[in-house]
């Protein structure tokens, strides 16, 4: 009877380990089926919206075609719209970090990512960029966990001086909003620009009425203006613009995102002959390009604008960190050293990591004109600059 009771014991014992360890590897499974969250916080309201919409729609156009993945890793996005105040960015990036969620992207303007990204970082979680990319976070401030996919703010701007230059503008006169980004769009054109800025005016972020400062261009009558407004600013600066005749005797030089696809739209006739600077063009003569925008349109039902394209391509980066990682962002080593080096067809064609890592790409000259169909669209004139490297690099000394 001892003997038939430690028998019975042992098998006990024995059914007992099978059960836990077929409990452990099923807990493992779904463990690793686990999608990993990705805190995604945009601008979707405000006159602006319609960029965090482009970049969403873009990222899950990504995610879709992965079949639910980004390399190959389940992914699921948790949004939340900013509306445009650091206050709130901050607000859903701490909420989002109490949660457990690693890894941010999807901020629209350079004062809001000031608000997110120091937080982020220091939390130990990381932050891909995919549209503004502030000189505070280029140099000094640079950060193993902070990566941007898109530019450094001063790219458009140093492209849009050379261009400036090569169009032979002698006397041009800046204008961009006061914050970050818009003193960053001025220093950036000076740096390049060989000719005699004639005035530097700041205007605000949300300024809807621009006929004090258009007065003061037509006063000044220089060669060129080259101004920089994002969103429903650069719509209202635009019309303005052409409505107060200037268009037709002081050109216009700006970057893209000044005058993007879904602006064109909403400006008419009023951004005809401008030049723009920028590192895409919906007519970029690539494959992924071409079947990028092909997608984009059946999916939303209309063009994808450069925040779409960099959207994507953002999407596409971190899938080469959650691939390389087999989506466990806890090997942040492993993560970090497959963005820094990444292998993604990107839709504006060369790629790559510099020691601050920031984008190294070319940059390009466009002009707004008639298209086939008669609508207006950016077409591609030339490139401008070859191969670009941000001035901020120099001061990042990057922890590993």
């Amino acid at each position: 009877m001892a003997g038939a009771a430690v028998s019975k014991g042992k098998t006990m014992i024995k059914q007992t380990m099978l059960a836990a360890g077929l409990a452990w590897t099923l807990g493992g499974i779904a463990h690793a089926a686990e999608p990993v969250k990705i805190g995604f916080i945009a601008t979707l309201s405000t006159p602006a919206g319609y960029i965090g919409e482009d970049e969403r729609d873009a990222f899950n156009l990504a995610i879709k075609q992965g079949g639910g993945k980004l390399g190959g890793v389940p992914v699921q996005l948790v949004i939340e719209d900013d509306g445009l105040k650091p206050a709130n960015a901050k607000q859903a990036a701490d909420r989002m970090l109490q949660s457990g969620i690693k890894l941010f992207t999807g901020v629209n303007f350079s004062n809001v990512l000031a608000a997110v990204v120091p937080g982020v970082v220091k939390s130990g979680a990381f932050y891909v960029s995919l549209n503004p990319g502030p000189s505070s976070f280029a140099g000094e401030k640079c950060d193993p966990n902070y990566f941007v996919a898109s530019y450094q703010n001063d790219a458009f701007h140093t492209a849009g001086g050379v261009a400036a230059n090569e169009l032979g503008y002698k006397r041009v006169a800046l204008l961009a909003p006061n914050y970050q980004a818009g003193r960053d769009a001025i220093e950036g054109f000076k740096r390049t620009y060989k000719g005699e800025v004639v005035a530097e005016i700041y205007t605000k972020l949300d300024q809807s009425d621009f006929s004090v400062e258009l007065a003061r261009v037509r006063s000044l009558a220089p060669d060129a203006v080259y101004q920089f407004h994002p969103g429903g600013t650069g719509i209202n600066f635009v019309k303005q613009y052409a409505a107060a005749g200037l268009n037709k005797t002081v050109p216009m030089l700006m970057p893209s995102f000044s005058m993007d696809a879904r602006m064109i739209q909403a400006t008419g006739d009023a951004a005809q002959g401008a030049y723009i600077t920028g590192i895409w063009s919906q007519d970029f003569d690539n494959p992924q390009s071409k079947a990028f925008v092909q997608a984009f349109k059946e999916a939303y039902g209309r063009v994808p604008t450069d925040y779409a394209m960099q959207a994507y391509d953002t999407a596409q980066l971190i899938g080469v960190g959650l691939k390389a990682t087999g989506g466990d962002l806890s090997r942040q080593a492993e993560f970090r050293a497959a963005l820094r080096k990444p292998e993604f067809a990107s839709l504006r064609g060369k790629f790559s990591m510099n020691t601050n890592q920031h984008p190294v790409q070319d940059l390009y000259l466009m002009r707004i004109e008639k298209d086939a169909d008669g609508g207006l669209s950016p077409r591609l004139v030339r490139k401008l600059v070859s191969d670009d490297k941000d001035a901020y690099a120099q001061f990042c000394k990057m922890p590993s």
